[in-house]
């Protein structure tokens, strides 16, 4: 197939099965150059469109509420099975190629040869017949220009020794000085025009289609007859130091490229030692491992936006490279397999202390149940976290087993509360009746003394004041002060130190669970419990003041 002819229909590619369609319509085609390029590209499109499903099909799994670690691209070992078919029917087929073509290139070489050999003949045939020598070496002329190509190691040489025979050829035959004089008139106008169009590619942009562009300029200056000899070397030496320019700044370019890519490489490696260095002993909780990977996706992104290494290196350093992110992922997987095994273990010991605090909220042994709630607040917090997908119900559970005992309870000692209130107006009234008979006694106590002091029987008075005494003070002593002193006074302490004691009980309580939620709590609605909470307990603390103020 001719390399210049164009026979594939351009087209869209936009899926892996029409890039295979493609790729197999092209290498049914004979090798050429224009084929094998066509090839190599279609190959690249097929990793880029790979790639390009796999991203999609991870956001498709990362929008449906799936972790990015966990995403695994599917195989289609079907399609990639087709690529590799036809790539290795095409390597085949370009391996029998570039047989064929040495085989013809040594046969061009035998051809071209053998054609030296006759322009030598001619030579030395010193022009005895001008007119058939010449039209032989014509001939011969043609036929070089019709052989095909011949190995590359052997271009140089060949054309070397065809263009000193030709040489020899004009220099010894005794032509016609017109006929010569003619050639090498029309040989110098071509190769004027050669170092013209060398001279122009000065210009071109692009240096690479310039090189190329130069050989074959070159090509064709070989197949162009020599030129008056006293005008050989110097147009000989435009034509090369035109081409000199020209393959100066192929060279000059393609030094930079190999610097760039040896830069390429230190950056390569560089980003290879920061993943090599990552710690992973260091790495203990899930925070630790996000905001690693958070840097070692950074550093892939780096690595996109950095060129290619040198050819011979680039593979070995993207191998590297492949190994450490490999090693990064493959740990971050192994941790969160273990986390999540871990946030299992605790969300049962989780639900084992809800049902635990359940089983106990409808309890009426209230000191006991109390200490055995507060254990088991204690206990939650010594438990790890749990998955955000059961955290919150979990937490709810627990805190609504909780909250039913506590209320119960104060709900109970509220009741009391009430009880005591309901009391304490009728210790009152016995308080105040107490205080008017032990007046009213001491008052009449007084009177007697009196008459006693005015002379009405001293000793007797007194004896018989001190046995009234004995008898009315002593009863109603004994009569009133129990009510007074003791049973008023009983019952008031009691109820107060109850009192106290159900405060004390409260306060404790409230200061537990406000410990409990400040841990546990992490939403607003929980920052606002705790504010309730603190000020509960502030309004429980100015009670308990009050009652101890009463007691003392």
């Amino acid at each position: 197939m001719n390399d210049d002819m164009n026979v594939f229909t351009e087209q869209e590619i936009t899926t892996i099965k029409e890039l295979l369609e493609r790729l197999a319509v092209v290498v049914a085609q004979p090798v050429s150059e224009a084929v094998r390029a066509e090839v190599d590209a279609l190959k690249q499109d097929f990793y880029k469109l790979r790639y390009s499903e796999m991203e999609a099909a991870k956001k498709v799994f990362v929008d449906g509420g799936g972790a990015e670690e966990d995403f695994k691209p599917e195989q289609d070992e079907v399609l990639e099975g087709e690529l590799k078919r036809l790539l290795a029917a095409f390597r085949e087929k370009k391996a029998a190629f570039t047989a064929e073509r040495e085989a013809e290139q040594a046969e061009n070489l035998k051809k071209k040869k053998a054609i030296i050999a006759q322009i030598k003949a001619l030579a030395e045939t010193n022009g005895e017949d001008f007119q058939k020598s010449y039209a032989a070496y014509k001939q011969l002329q043609h036929d070089w220009k019709t052989v095909g190509q011949v190995t590359q190691n052997a271009v140089n040489e060949l054309w070397k020794e065809y263009h000193r025979e030709s040489e020899k050829f004009y220099d010894l035959v005794k032509i016609n000085n017109e006929m010569r004089d003619y050639d090498f008139k029309k040989n110098l106008e071509l190769k004027v025009a050669l170092c013209e169009a060398v001279e122009r590619l000065d210009a071109e942009k692009d240096v690479v289609s310039a090189f190329y562009q130069l050989q074959k300029l070159h090509d064709e200056w070989r197949e162009i007859g020599p030129a008056a000899r006293e005008v050989r070397d110097e147009v000989w030496a435009r034509f090369k130091t035109a081409s000199g320019i020209i393959n100066k700044k192929h060279q000059v370019h393609f030094e930079g490229l190999k610097e760039k890519e040896t830069e390429h490489l230190a950056a390569k490696a560089a980003l290879c030692e920061v993943l090599e260095a990552i710690d992973f002993s260091k790495l203990t909780t899930a925070k630790e491992w996000d905001e690693q990977n958070r840097q070692v996706l950074e550093v892939q992104a780096k690595w996109k936006t950095v060129g290619f290494a040198p050819k011979k290196e680039n593979n070995a350093i993207f191998a590297r490279f492949r190994a450490a992110c490999n090693q990064f992922f493959n740990a971050k997987s192994e941790f969160y397999k273990t986390f999540r095994d871990a946030l299992g273990d605790n969300l049962t010991k989780k639900e084992s202390l809800c049902e635990q605090a359940e089983a106990l909220k409808d309890s009426e042994d209230w000191k006991k149940t109390t200490d055995t709630m507060i254990a088991l607040q204690k206990e939650w917090k010594t438990v790890g976290q749990v998955s955000r997908k059961y955290s919150d119900a979990v937490w709810r559970r627990f805190a609504a087993a909780c909250d039913v005992f506590f209320v119960r309870k104060k709900e109970h000692f509220d009741s009391l509360k009430a009880t005591a209130a309901e009391q304490a107006p009728n210790v009152q009234s016995d308080t105040q009746e107490a205080k008017k008979d032990k007046g009213a006694k001491k008052e009449k106590g007084a009177k007697k003394e009196q008459e006693i002091k005015k002379g009405k029987g001293a000793k007797k008075g007194r004896e018989a004041t001190h046995d009234e005494e004995a008898t009315d003070d002593g009863e109603a002593t004994e009569q009133h002060k129990e009510p007074y002193q003791s049973t008023p006074r009983k019952i008031d302490r009691k109820s107060l130190w109850q009192k106290r004691e159900q405060l004390k009980s409260e306060i404790q309580t409230y200061e537990t669970n406000i410990s409990f939620l400040r841990v546990s709590s992490k939403s607003k609605t929980g920052n606002g419990l705790v504010q309730q909470v603190e000020a509960k307990i502030a309004e429980l603390k100015a009670e308990l003041a009050r009652v101890e103020e009463k007691i003392s």
